[in-house]
Formats: structure tokens, sequence, C-alpha cells
């Protein structure tokens, strides 16, 4: 099998998709210029199919046929195939499988949270089993904020709870490195994933289907589809806490997040300096507009412990992130020092919490994770799906 696989090329894959002919047109979607982000790794097929923004919804049954098609041919393990529609102007939308209804036009459509599509409803599709889904964001990079998703992660399970993590950073995935993983998921049928587990937490992240230097050139509704797809056609089974890797920022995969899944709340990670608190803030902005609850704010790189003399430096300074969750009236959840040994166990895909759970550092994340815990449990008591905020 493996060697079937290795046979695999984008020619062999681009001459499937050249027998998917559009009616409409009378050609085939490679000649149409529909194909976009064509990837390829170890038998694991991705692809996007761009369409007439009025047509995409009747089209489910090309996107499938297309599935099919590549699924067919030797050695192929896996298929996955976003449908997105080109609006005039430029501008793109993702269009769902029949069970999940597209979003509606923007602020005058109905509301994200509310009962129409994008909402709970369309939510409960992707992610049903799940009872908490809980955000790791920061406003900016470099903060460490994966190294901080991924111990949480492990610290949840640590603490008994049945717990997974999604790696919606498209454009920079992390996990493959942090978790140490480097195999693709199986499929028994080319359509629903296995999530690879590590330290007995399931994962899943594009990392694991692409080589880990290639270039995720997607646009914003590919990205889009990606994460759908990387929840609604992964066999995520049912888990306490599923925690998601935010890229840095504000773009779209967090408001995908916000506006397509119940998200429990929101875990901010930031630096102490300034700078990254400016940045910080805004996260929290965003995740307050889209009525998704914050949980509080983590402080990672607080301070260093030199391993020689043992004096304490604070390299990057040290308390803003506590006084910026005061200012904002948000639960401050802690500080992670800037050690060596969690930079190296992360590189390593050795989290510390794995590896060292009887360590101060693996106590620190344990501390982080029940409050987050009680959080979330506390969160989930009557509420309603988020729901986007229009001034």
């Amino acid at each position: 099998m493996d060697e079937r696989r290795l046979q695999v090329t984008e020619d062999q894959v681009l001459a499937a998709l050249a027998e998917v002919r559009d009616p409409d047109h009378g050609e085939n979607i490679v000649a149409l210029g529909w194909l976009r982000g064509l990837v390829l790794r170890d038998g694991n097929v991705g692809f996007s199919i761009e369409v007439e923004a009025a047509r995409g919804p009747a089209l489910e049954g090309l996107r499938r046929e297309a599935e099919d098609k590549v699924m067919a041919l030797p050695g192929v393990v896996s298929v996955t195939a976003v449908l997105t529609a080109e609006r005039p102007g430029g501008a793109s939308q993702p269009q769902a499988a029949p069970q999940s209804p597209a979003p509606g036009p923007g602020p005058a459509g109905p509301a994200p949270g509310g009962p129409g599509p994008g909402g709970r409803q369309h939510a409960q599709t992707l992610l049903p089993d799940v009872t908490h889904i809980i955000a790791v964001a920061s406003g900016k990079g470099g903060v460490g904020k994966s190294t901080v998703a991924v111990n949480l992660a492990l610290a949840l399970a640590a603490e008994g709870h049945d717990t997974g993590i999604l790696d919606a950073d498209i454009y920079g995935p992390s996990l493959p490195r942090m978790l140490g993983i480097s195999s693709p998921p199986q499929s028994a049928d080319g359509k629903i994933m296995e999530p690879l587990e590590k330290y007995g937490v399931k994962a899943m992240s594009i990392g694991f289907l692409i080589e880990e230097n290639t270039p995720m050139i997607w646009r914003g509704p590919m990205v889009m589809g990606a994460l759908e797809q990387m929840m609604r056609d992964v066999n995520w089974g049912a888990l306490d806490v599923l925690v998601v890797d935010m890229p840095p920022g504000t773009g779209d995969a967090q408001l995908t997040m916000a506006q397509r899944v119940p998200l429990a709340g929101a875990v901010i990670v930031s630096t102490p300096q300034d700078i990254a608190l400016i940045d910080a803030r805004r996260g929290l902005a965003m995740f307050n507009k889209v009525n998704v609850p914050v949980f509080g704010i983590i402080e990672n790189m607080s301070r260093f412990i030199c391993p020689h003399c043992g004096g304490e430096s604070h390299i990057f300074g040290h308390g803003g992130a506590r006084d910026c969750a005061a200012e904002l009236g948000v639960p401050f959840l802690g500080e992670i020092p800037l050690d060596i040994e969690i930079r190296e166990t992360s590189d390593a895909g050795t989290p510390v919490v794995a590896i060292s759970p009887e360590s101060d550092h693996a106590a620190c994340f344990r501390a982080i994770a029940r409050a987050v815990w009680e959080r979330a449990e506390g969160a989930s008591a009557g509420r309603g799906g988020p729901k986007i905020v229009v001034e």
C-alpha cells in the first residue's frame, strides 16, 4: 500500500478531476479554472473548487463527484474538497454541504448566532459530541500561544477530561512539531479522517496533510472551508473539551470559529510588554463583539530564572497581563515563565506537561487548566450561541 501511495501524482489527480464536468458550461472543472489550492501528501489529497456564487448551493453534487473521482485513484487514502463561491467584486464565500447552510449575506442577514444559517444549528453539525470548545488566541504572533495551547490541552487531559486539540492556524501549523507527529491521518472510507492521538489527546492539523515546509497559498474562503472540514469530516468522537489553537490576529479563522461553532469561551495569551498587550486587547475586544466569553488572560514568558545563579530577570517586563486583566475586568489565569525546558520540550515534540508531569512548569499549566475548566462549566449553563454585534 505504501508503494502505491507514492505513485499518486498531481498529474493523476488533475486527470481525474478533468473527468468532472459542469453541465451548464459543458466543460470540466480543470479547464474552467475552478481548481484551487491542490495539495498532496502520502495519499491524502485536498483542493478547493471555486464557482459562481449564484450556483454554489446547487453544486454540492459536483464537489462529491470530484472527491469520488480522486478517491478512485490507486493509492489515494483520503480526499478533502472544499466548495467556494466567487462573488461579484472579488469577495468569496465558502459553500457548505446541504446539512450546513451558507451564511447570510452580511450584517443585514440573520445573526450568525441566531437560528438562521451559520448559527448554532450549523455549529452542532460540525462538533455535535464536544461539550466545551475553547479557543486559545493572541493578538499577535511570537507570544508562545501554541506552546500554551498544547500544554493546556495536555493539562486538561491530565485532569481527567477527554481532550482534543485542533490547530486552526492554516498558514503556520505548529501542532505536528509540538506533538512530534509526522504521519498523516487515516480514513476508512476516504471521507472521514481519524484524528491522530498523542499523550492521550486527539489532534488534527492541516500540517498532518502537507510537508512541513509547504506554503499554504490559500485565500480566506479556502481557509474557512478547510477549518470547517477539519471539524465536520474528522471523527472526533465524544470529547469533554476541544482546545483550538487559533492563528494570531483577528482575521478569517477567528470569525469562522466564532460564527460556526458554539465556543464556550476564549483564553488570551500575551507577554508582559506593552506592545503585546495592545494586541491582546484587540483580541479580547473581538471575542466580546461576537459574544464569546473571555475566560481570562495568561502571561507567558513572565519571568526568567537563570539556571546558573538562580536570579530572576523580567526580560519582557512583569505583571503587565495581570494589570491588563484587572483593567478590562477579566480573570487573570496565571503566569508561565520563560524557561529553556519549556522551549526545548516543545521543539522536540515532547511537551513539558507530558514528560515532566511533576515539574513546577506542569503544575502551572494544570492550575490554569483547572481554572479554565471551571469557567467552561459555568459558561455552558444557559448560554446561547455567539452572535455578531453591529454598532
